[in-house]
């Protein structure tokens, strides 16, 4: 088993945090976003995973070398593949042609989730869905009454179903889909200007292909600053509901409403903190009431009352503003 995770985005919604950091290196409840989606899917297969190819832009060697060593404290080998252009999920995925072998699973890194993953043996592959109320921005499928996919329709304007693909993907020839994505690229098969995915799932299932749709029970966007912190919300509720203390925080005068996640070297004086804060490593809170909120490595909060906040690196804060987002080396007094 193989694992295919394109990355290449600039993540534009979620400025100023990612003209510092690749988004799917923000950290929710302690941990990359990327990290916990593969320590998921790992957990979740049946086989071993032996690679897990990370499709990038040119993010740099520290990240790449993060994403290789999260890779490899799962037991697998971790590689990275380039994507130079912004042309579309299937040449996203071709972009890491030498891991389309074997079973594979594709797993896009902006959502996180929760499901069984348990492959069906006779069937060729398995897309999840989640039912929403508004599919118009989402690639959707139609099913049979037994889950098998009849339909794949890329961001329907007019609808056609409400079952969203969540952007996880089992293909269990990955060889084959290699053959079909590379036919979209030889022949510039388009779909609204970039080559799709959906496209060469269809041709599969139209060569006699089964494909199902599997369901997930939750989905969880990490789109923008508003929806990473109410992923980072529900990762702490499902992960950590009782609050995670590092042994190495020193906690004085105040009260950690959980669920909450307190990286390394922490001190909190003074504060109230939670319910679902995560604080990185080396920050310090003092005088402070802080309640649904990211604060990265390396900060100083005196003073601050926070809400809904997503807060970069190294930030100095001493101001009682709610709702803020903040990136890396901000200061303000």
């Amino acid at each position: 088993m193989r694992i295919i995770v394109p990355m290449a985005g600039m993540g534009k919604r979620m400025r100023p945090h990612t003209l510092t950091t690749p988004k799917p290196l923000v950290p929710v409840a302690g941990k990359a976003i990327v990290q916990h989606l593969v320590e998921d899917i790992t957990r979740m297969c049946n086989q071993k995973v032996e690679e897990i190819a990370y499709v990038v832009g040119h993010f740099g060697k520290e990240a790449e070398d993060n994403l290789v060593a999260i890779a490899e404290s799962l037991g697998a080998k971790g590689s990275i593949h380039y994507q130079d252009e912004p042309l579309g999920t299937a040449h996203a995925i071709l972009c890491a042609s030498s891991a389309l072998t074997g079973p594979v699973v594709i797993a896009f890194a902006d959502t996180l989730f929760s499901a069984d993953f348990s492959m069906d043996p006779n069937c060729d592959g398995v897309i999840w869905v989640k039912k929403i109320d508004d599919p118009r921005q989402f690639g959707v499928v139609k099913t049979e009454a037994d889950n098998t996919i009849t339909d794949f329709v890329e961001k329907p304007q007019t609808f056609v179903s409400d079952l969203a693909i969540i952007g996880i993907y089992y293909i269990k020839d990955g060889d084959n889909l290699k053959s079909e994505l590379q036919y979209l690229i030889d022949n510039n098969i388009r779909e609204k200007g970039e080559y799709q995915l959906t496209n060469a799932l269809e041709n599969m299932k139209q060569k006699g292909m089964k494909l199902k749709a599997g369901t997930v029970d939750e989905w969880l966007d990490c789109g923008n600053k508003d929806a990473t912190v109410y992923t980072n919300k529900r990762v702490l509720e499902i992960k950590h509901p009782n609050n995670h203390i590092s042994k190495t925080a020193t906690v004085t005068n105040s009260v950690i409403i959980p669920p909450c996640f307190i990286g390394e070297h922490v001190t909190i004086e003074n504060a109230v903190v939670g319910p679902h804060v995560s604080l990185g490593d080396n920050t310090t809170v003092q005088n402070c009431v802080i309640k649904n909120s990211i604060i990265r490595n390396g900060c100083l909060l005196q003073d601050a009352t926070m809400d809904n906040s997503l807060v970069g690196n190294h930030v100095t804060y001493k101001h009682k503003l709610n709702d803020l987002s903040l990136g890396d080396y901000s200061t303000t007094a």
